[in-house]
């Protein structure tokens, strides 16, 4: 999901982006709420519908933001760095770079959203009925109809998220309670994603009944839910196996030594037609004789105009050592993959006592990761 996606800004240094699928859904809810604002208040003129129709959607997908960041301010009193969160078509995920070491932290970290939720909720519908609106009586006026409509959909956003099934907090709630009374992450890990698939299979067969009796849009709506849960159930619980097996894995047990090196006083032109185009590599490590000297991307090249390729030499393009992020053999794999990911690149050079041992990628690591999967019996080195 990360580059997929349309930055919007940052708030209090976590970063906010846009998942193109977010429009998708942006749309389908603007024109419903126009169908719903146009049937219960016929008397208001089309473009009072279509103005409150588009600022609730807006305020919406705000409201879902306050509610990632409700979980990205208590995984960092946690010690949990969070740098980014995305809006989708079903929601919002803020992307955590470690899972959470114990079931307290992850019990905090899961329910605030929901308790986040269901407050504003509250508090929309509070002002509201202060400001002369009467529960179950229909607002006549544009700023009450917004209100209710924002109130209710909050408390059905925390309801909802409340249900025990991954990646719903409700799913990691389950996990951190199982998790805290047997005392075994991996068996609450396991117990509360058969919950999940259990809940997902339930919400498309009722899906399918919805469909089948006359209900169609809301029939394939929760069979379309019940399949992302059910998705979402199974990656969950690879990515969390697999944070324990990384985790258990040092650098120097998967790295490779068969790395791409280049000489720094090589021009950008020769690197690209002797090298590049026939290796295909992005990454290249620039080696001054035995001496790690930088690194140099694809993206390093590809940002230095064509016409300069001939008198542009490596040395003027690349990155120099002491600004590129290493690992040593004796990093596991698992810090190895954060670091990766915290600095969004795709691969790591091995550095020991000076010298540069292999480089250790994002993509081999998801190898390891698939052939582990698939030979469950395997045998792997540990971390000492």
């Amino acid at each position: 999901m990360r580059n997929s996606q349309i930055k919007i800004g940052s708030i209090f240094g976590v970063e906010l982006g846009l998942h193109y699928s977010w429009f998708v859904i942006a749309v389908l809810i603007a024109f419903s709420l126009a169908a719903h604002f146009r049937s219960v208040n016929p008397h208001w003129s089309d473009t009072t519908i279509w103005g409150i129709a588009i600022i609730a959607a807006v305020l919406f997908f705000a409201a879902l933001i306050l509610h990632e960041l409700s979980h990205a301010l208590v995984a960092k009193l946690r010690g949990l760095p969070i740098h980014q969160i995305t809006l989708f078509m079903l929601g919002g995920a803020a992307q955590i770079e470690k899972e959470p070491a114990d079931a307290s932290t992850e019990f905090w970290m899961a329910i605030v959203g929901p308790l986040t939720s269901i407050g504003l909720g509250f508090c929309l519908l509070a002002i509201a009925s202060a400001s002369g609106w009467s529960r179950g009586l229909t607002p006549r006026s544009p700023g009450l109809a917004l209100l209710v409509w924002l109130g209710y959909i909050n408390l059905m956003l925390g309801a909802f998220n409340l249900i025990p099934g991954f990646p719903l907090d409700g799913g990691r709630i389950l996990h951190a309670l199982v998790w805290w009374v047997t005392k075994d992450a991996t068996r609450s890990t396991r117990i509360a994603v058969r919950v999940g698939q259990v809940i997902a299979v339930l919400f498309i067969a009722y899906g399918i009944f919805e469909f089948f009796g006359g209900l169609v849009i809301s029939g394939i709506w929760l069979a379309f839910i019940g399949w992302f849960l059910l998705q979402a159930a199974g990656a969950t619980y690879f990515r969390i196996q697999a944070t324990g097996l990384l985790r258990d894995l040092r650098v120097g047990d998967l790295m490779s030594t068969a790395y791409h090196s280049v000489n720094p006083d090589t021009s950008l032109q020769y690197l690209v037609d002797e090298t590049l185009f026939g290796t295909g590599a992005r990454c290249f490590l620039v080696m001054d004789g035995h001496r790690f000297a930088g690194l140099i991307t694809q993206a390093d090249i590809r940002a230095i105009d064509r016409s300069r390729w001939p008198w542009t030499l490596v040395h003027d393009v690349m990155r120099p050592a002491a600004s590129v992020h290493s690992v040593t053999p004796d990093t596991t794999a698992m810090a190895a993959l954060e670091t990766m990911a915290r600095e969004n690149v795709n691969q790591l050079p091995v550095v020991s006592n000076g010298g540069v041992q292999g480089v250790i990628s994002r993509g081999h690591l998801l190898r390891v990761l698939q052939a582990q999967a698939e030979l469950g019996s395997a045998p792997i080195k540990r971390a000492a």
